[in-house]
């Protein structure tokens, strides 16, 4: 009887510690057809991303004269493992380093400040300064060391590369497996470096204002951090409690058995 009374009762708290509501776990709800075109409209103003101070871009000058551009192009590189030297990987171009002053080193042009500065703005920037001196160039600029990380009660938290600069807080989650039904999705966590300092934003992604807030795309190296909801804290509790609890009643079962050996011993005698 005491056996079953006690898995009872850890059943009624798991049960309990491991409700979640449907309204924790939908994402926009007010999201309507009405509301879409307003959206839209708000997404359209996005800016894009900046260069920063340590980016690492590649950028690749080309035109109808491909021996026009060969100055301007850093040259490519293979690299080979320890353990296959005689077999170097495909060649790929090298990158520019953002230094301190926002600047860049170009071949011929010499150093370029960048910092601040769109992907489109610092194409255009070089195209002009080429085009006294190549026919009809072609600058593409494509960031390498973009990432964003993602923490907390996600399926697979980690830092995450992106083909370009610019990405939402959807795409991040989507990357890192969702949310998990143990994650708050009314007040996820930005963490953004600006300038030197460190800027912080919380987003409620059940509703549709999240759309229009500036932090609805994300910028390299933002952070992304969800935080537990009160299931996930009740569950860890819970968990305790079990331990607790199994712990006090073999404790307790130890006790009485020892007892009634004894009590059984002494009969016999």
């Amino acid at each position: 009887m005491l056996k079953k009374s006690f898995l009872l009762l850890l059943l009624t708290v798991a049960l309990l510690s491991s409700c979640v509501s449907p309204k924790q776990l939908t994402y926009f709800r007010p999201v309507t057809s009405e509301s879409a075109e307003e959206i839209n409209k708000h997404l359209e103003l996005q800016p894009e991303p900046r260069i920063k101070v340590n980016d690492a871009l590649v950028i690749i000058v080309s035109a109808l004269d491909p021996e026009a551009v060969v100055p301007y192009n850093l040259p490519s590189v293979a690299y080979s493992t320890p353990t296959s030297a005689t077999i170097p990987t495909t060649p790929s171009f090298q990158y520019y380093t953002v230094d301190v002053n926002g600047d860049i080193n170009f071949p011929v042009l010499g150093k370029l400040h960048v910092e601040d500065m769109t992907q489109s703005e610092a194409i255009k920037m070089i195209e002009d300064k080429l085009r006294t001196q190549i026919v009809d160039p072609i600058v593409t600029l494509r960031f390498l060391n973009a990432r964003v990380t993602v923490l907390g009660e996600v399926k697979n938290p980690g830092t995450y590369y992106l083909n370009n600069g610019r990405i939402s807080i959807l795409e991040a989650l989507g990357m890192a497996g969702d949310i998990t039904q143990y994650g708050r999705r009314d007040n996820v966590l930005i963490s953004r470096e600006n300038n030197g300092k460190l800027e912080f934003a919380r987003l409620d992604l059940r509703g549709d204002e999240v759309f229009k807030s500036p932090y609805f795309y994300l910028q390299q190296n933002d952070v992304v951090m969800v935080e537990p909801n009160q299931a996930r804290t009740t569950s860890n509790q819970s968990i305790s409690l079990w331990l607790s609890m199994v712990g006090t009643m073999s404790s307790a079962t130890t006790v009485v058995v020892s007892v009634l050996s004894s009590t059984g011993a002494l009969k016999k005698k």
